[in-house]
């Protein structure tokens, strides 16, 4: 093999800061530069991680793309293989089990880095994640003993099994059904499962179905392990792709499929608990991958603007070419902010945790779904703008499949759909921040109605700041007020109906996304200035350019609130007041793309 760098045996993790931010409390708290974890914060061990897979990325799977795409999955198994002997399948699996059991900064760090080649990093997604994590996780003694260790070496490959053709995003709505045996020794399970990631090339599946739960007069979500060659089991034909056409998507067809009763996992009934949390972590990994996935494009369309010329010069000179760069290079650093702050929230959480204690495990990363659902909204988002604007660089070449540009524009388009739709992680979003308002977890409501109290007062002032953000942070805390605002605003409204607003729970969702996004890119690039160990101009530039977009994006959204929720002179009177709040000057956004995209362009790839 010729890789040969393997992760170091023992890795540092991350300390826990001094001050833990709960799950969802961003909008409500001023997090300082300290309480966040960013890669200028990556141990030595933790950038080693990057570098080993990242080198595995470029020189093992990258020349193979041409096989993978041509769906030869005996190079995807090979490369699978290869990659768990560097230790790169076992991170989040437990030591007893042949895991490497590091934090989870170092399984982002490798979801990240695996992504230079978009069809293999969903099987291996698949297989390390969602396809690991529920035997980890709900598995007992046996079934750990009996397949962690051959999932950690790359022997058998694993897949997860939860969506149908009638429940997409209504997972608990299967119609796979499971029936247990007279005698309580077998389940009997029938059903079809869609567009299941490494379907045609996984030993073990991790399947969902109803089953009766024992005292209740219902079927329940529950989950089971079927391996392949099971009786009664079989995979359907390859499905052929938009994007990803490499990896292997196939239906799974179960007809009086018998498996033995210890292949139920966890517990009957409790199958949406299975789902719901593993898909929290598949949702920040998933995001992690997009940010390697645009950095790998830039770095294309960089090279390639470099490279072309028209009229007599680089088109890497051409001041449209230069906003196209600077805007994909301000996604990525903000990206790495979005995604790494919330992965360092979770390892934070879990430093105090019994790690045999998969409950307050679960409990500990089910706190952060907010921000999960947040990460992946985002950065999938960020990604297709980056590979949409990089084929734009490369013009008609782009869409030629013998040029980057094409694939990984197709291959972005699924992350949208991946982990739950955008617009069901949307609503998730809004509904767990006024769950928890309504319940009281979380201090929203009198965090609300301070704000009306100060609004109806008369003008705010601003709070004193200095350094090169000061004006940054000013608008962040005004990007705070006007969501909490509008949100307010909402809820007088439509009180517990409005979960049947679906637009505007997105609006909301909009607003709360461009908070955290905001609040993360300028909270790292004031981490950078004060750190002194980087340059600090392109970070700062990135982040003013940063909070200038996001402000407009939150001033759109709590108008489109607003004006559904008022009308007449209540609808004239909150204007006022969203007005005032959202009251900010204008920066020279021409002047710093220029600075950022020049910047870039002289390296010639994306870095700070």
């Amino acid at each position: 093999m010729a890789a040969s760098t393997t992760l170091p045996p023992e890795v540092t993790t991350i300390k826990p800061q001094t001050v833990r931010i709960p799950g969802g409390a961003f909008l409500i708290t001023d997090a300082k530069p300290d309480d966040c974890i960013f890669p200028e914060d990556f141990t030595e061990e933790q950038r080693q991680i990057a570098e080993t897979t990242a080198d595995f990325a470029n020189n093992e799977i990258v020349p193979m793309s041409d096989a993978i795409e041509e769906k030869d999955f005996s190079v995807t198994r090979r490369l699978l293989k290869e990659a768990a002997e560097l230790g790169l399948t076992s991170i989040d699996i437990p030591e007893e089990y042949g895991g490497l059991e590091l934090d989870k900064m170092s399984s982002a760090i490798v979801a990240e880095n695996i992504s230079r080649q978009g069809s293999f990093s969903v099987a291996f997604s698949a297989h390390t994640g969602i396809g690991t994590l529920p035997l980890v996780w709900y598995g007992t003694a046996e079934q750990k003993a009996k397949y962690l260790p051959r999932i950690a070496s790359g022997e058998i490959i694993s897949a997860y099994a939860l969506s149908e053709s009638t429940s997409g995003s209504d997972a608990v709505s299967a119609r796979c059904r499971a029936v247990l045996s007279e005698d309580g020794s077998t389940y009997t399970l029938n059903g079809e499962k869609m567009w299941i990631t490494n379907g045609g090339i996984a030993d073990l599946y991790t399947v969902f179905a109803r089953c009766a739960v024992p005292g209740e007069d219902k079927e329940k979500l529950t989950a089971f392990l079927i391996e392949r060659g099971t009786s009664g089991f079989t995979n359907g034909n390859e499905e052929h792709k938009l994007g990803i056409r490499g990896s292997s998507t196939t239906p799974l067809i179960l007809t009086d499929c018998v498996i033995p009763a210890g292949n139920l996992l966890g517990e009957v009934g409790k199958g949406h608990h299975i789902a719901f949390n593993i898909l929290n972590v598949g949702r920040y990994k998933l995001g992690n991958a997009a940010v390697g996935g645009a950095h790998r494009s830039l770095d294309n369309g960089i090279k390639y603007a470099i490279d072309r010329k028209a009229f007599g010069k680089s088109i890497s000179e051409f001041g449209l070419i230069q906003e196209k760069i600077a805007n994909s290079a301000v996604g990525i650093f903000a990206g790495g902010a979005v995604c790494y702050r919330t992965v360092g929230l979770i390892d934070q959480a879990l430093a105090g945790v019994d790690k045999n204690d998969t409950k307050a495990i679960q409990k500990q990363i089910e706190s952060y779904a907010v921000e999960c659902s947040i990460v992946k909204v985002w950065a999938s988002e960020m990604l297709d703008y980056v590979v949409d604007e990089t084929l734009q660089i490369f013009a008609g070449y782009g869409y030629v499949e013998e040029y980057p540009a094409a694939r990984a524009y197709r291959d972005a388009r699924i992350n949208r759909i991946f982990e739950g739709t955008n617009e069901i992680n949307r609503l998730i979003i809004t509904g767990w921040l006024m769950k928890s308002a309504m319940t009281g977890k979380l201090a929203l409501m009198p965090a609300i109605k301070n704000l009306m109290d100060e609004v109806m007062a008369g003008p705010i002032e601003k709070e004193e700041r200095e350094g090169p953000l000061a004006e940054e942070f000013d608008l962040l805390a005004s990007a705070k007020k006007t969501a909490l605002f509008a949100a307010g605003v909402a809820t007088q409204k439509y009180m517990q109906a409005m979960a049947d607003e679906q637009e505007v729970m997105g609006a909301i969702a909009d607003m709360i996304i461009e908070v955290f996004a905001m609040e993360s890119t300028l909270l790292r690039a004031q981490k950078i200035v004060d750190g002194k160990k980087l340059k600090s101009e392109i970070p700062v530039a990135m982040a003013k350019l940063y909070a200038a977009k996001a402000m407009d994006v939150i001033e759109l959204a709590a108008r489109k609130v607003v004006a559904a929720a008022a009308e007449g002179d209540m609808l004239r009177t909150q204007m006022t007041i969203l007005r005032r709040l959202a009251k900010h000057d204008p920066v020279d956004t021409i002047a710093l793309r220029r600075q950022v995209a020049k910047h870039v362009i002289n390296a010639g790839r994306y870095t700070l």
